[in-house]
């Protein structure tokens, strides 16, 4: 039985310390053999991201070179090829998930010390004649004028100077890209922080001659238009995409082999009426956060319940939003899907923030990109068939949005519609 850690992120902890871990190296090889210049892969919180980020990391970046121990006994290190390739790339990795600032003043300030963090820890870049007498002016004014212009070629400048030390052009990954501009959308300061990121993004993933590749991920995808609009570079996987839909979240075989090894086989089928259901691409997909937190649960007290991990881990502010615009036809149809009815949707996966209150049917898209909803396939008309995925999330649409509407009734002295309790699978 392997130890089981909750919430760590960090590739290399896990596998130094031996903790339970189900082998995602495949991506590795599948992302780079994609051979795109820039690729953006949402997913719903909670399924992955970050610790296949941090995987990508540890595996190209110089900084771990030779650090075999790490990849041994996965999938990964099977391939020749791929051993030699381990450890040979300028990595620079970045993650915007605690980017949230209640203003644009602090997010853009949040944003600013991330990038000062960055040249802080390559200050070898600074050793010896490497750089030229301006090159060295521009790293050391990092400290002092972070202006917008400075922010925008701040990536862009360190790939010049990591090429230059190393010879190699540099892989960029960027670990939860869209944190800022939900923030930005809820909180009112959209329009400044697009303007900010769309010049930051072009710079690094665009107009970058030592950039080797780029990989972001996300929740949501933002609008092309907004701040990917100089980017004909990028390649976009969403969760209707076949493409790396078992990179992220665990397949059942995956769920049932652990479930073996940890020694409570008996609780195959709770686990799938929990925690399974979603759909990415034609492939069934489970939430890898609930499986982990309910396995430690199990481990810890054999007679242990299913809970709500996920749809307690993180905030639901923009959810929130539109049930506080609902209209009784919208009701009525969140009551359809708790009662485990398809409603068929027209779903837009290229969101624009500050355009989303214009309508209350961008709800549906919302609760699909985010992974309140999964989706079954599609019309012959192109619409979605969307479902509640399992009883974790049905057990949430019948309490929290249940509330939600009692708040809106009260306030606009409308009765209480009645929502029903689930039914039991």
């Amino acid at each position: 039985m392997k130890k089981i850690a909750i919430g760590k992120q960090s590739f290399e902890d896990i596998r130094k310390k031996d903790c339970f871990y189900i082998d995602k190296t495949d991506f590795i090889k599948d992302w780079w053999e994609s051979a795109d210049d820039v690729t953006l892969i949402t997913r719903p919180r909670r399924f992955g991201k970050t610790l296949n980020m941090d995987m990508l990391k540890c595996f190209f970046s110089n900084q771990y070179e030779g650090r075999k121990e790490l990849f041994e006994g996965l999938g990964i290190w099977k391939d020749e090829e791929y051993r030699k390739l381990q450890g040979t790339y300028p990595v620079i990795f970045l993650s915007f998930a605690d980017i949230k600032g209640n203003t644009f003043e602090m997010a853009r300030q949040q944003i600013c010390i991330k990038i000062l963090d960055l040249y802080e820890e390559n200050e070898y870049l600074l050793e010896g004649d490497i750089l030229g007498e301006s090159e060295k002016a521009f790293y050391k004014s990092v400290s002092m004028d972070m202006s917008d212009a400075i922010i925008s070629t701040s990536l862009n400048k360190l790939c010049v100077f990591m090429y230059k030390y190393y010879g190699k052009k540099v892989i960029i990954i960027l670990d939860e890209y869209d944190t800022p501009m939900q923030e930005a959308y809820v909180n009112g300061y959209w329009d400044e922080l697009v303007a900010l990121t769309r010049s930051l993004f072009n710079s690094t993933f665009k107009t970058n001659p030592y950039l080797e590749r780029g990989i972001m991920t996300g929740i949501t995808r933002v609008s092309k238009e907004s701040i990917f609009s100089d980017l004909n570079n990028l390649v976009v996987i969403t969760t209707t995409s076949n493409q790396y839909n078992t990179a992220f979240g665990f397949t059942e075989e995956e769920v049932f082999t652990a479930l073996d090894e940890q020694g409570i086989s008996d609780e195959k089928e709770k686990v799938k009426e929990w925690y399974d259901g979603y759909h990415f691409g034609d492939f069934d997909i489970y939430c890898p956060w609930d499986v982990i937190r309910y396995c430690k649960s199990l481990c810890a007290n054999p007679d242990a319940l299913p809970e709500d991990f996920w749809s307690n881990s993180s905030g639901n502010e923009i959810v929130r939003r539109f049930i506080d615009k609902a209209d009784i036809q919208t009701k009525n149809e969140i009551e359809r899907l708790i009662s485990g009815e398809c409603i068929e949707k027209e779903i837009v996966e290229e969101l624009t923030y500050n355009e989303l209150d214009k309508s209350i049917e961008n709800l549906w898209s919302v609760l699909f990109t985010t992974g309140y909803l999964t989706q079954q396939g599609r019309t012959q008309n192109g619409k979605y068939l969307l479902l509640i995925p399992n009883t974790e999330i049905r057990n949430l649409f019948t309490k929290k949005i249940k509330e939600w509407f009692s708040d809106v009734s009260k306030n606009d002295g409308l009765s209480l519609i009645h929502i029903s309790e689930p039914t039991r699978r």
